[in-house]
């Protein structure tokens, strides 16, 4: 697994990897795959951005984040993210803080698609009409 390898060093302990699955339903309304959007050069720095922010909270080695763009079905994996550490609570408190973070700040926009329309659900394009 090329991003599981690209976070360890023969001192980790521990690697936490968490992944975003694309769902069929989202507030209660049936969903048929996503759409994201993203300004990609400014959320590449962002997500660099957070790695920083991580390394300098926790004591961890490495932080990598990935997140698909375009077209997104469900079941697939929209974003992962791979943190390693010596030990298992910096890693799942950076892993955790990065998906959070990332939601913060990093300028990429996700549509839901479905039988009952398309909306915007976050994001600066999230309109007052959509839920």
């Amino acid at each position: 697994m090329k991003l599981f390898d690209s976070v360890t060093t023969d001192a980790d302990g521990a690697v936490t990897i968490f992944s975003g699955v694309a769902r069929n339903e989202s507030n209660g309304k049936p969903t048929d795959h996503l759409i994201y959007e993203a300004y990609t050069q400014m959320a590449e720095t962002k997500m660099t951005e957070i790695a920083r922010e991580a390394k300098d909270r926790w004591s961890i080695d490495k932080l990598s984040i990935l997140h698909r763009i375009g077209r997104v079905d469900v079941g697939e994996i929209s974003v992962c993210i791979a943190v390693s550490s010596a030990h298992r609570e910096e890693s799942f408190a950076a892993c955790k803080y990065a998906i959070d973070r990332l939601k913060e700040i990093v300028p990429i926009w996700k549509k839901e698609v479905g039988p009952n329309g398309q909306y915007w659900v976050e994001g600066p394009k999230k309109t007052a009409g959509n839920p």
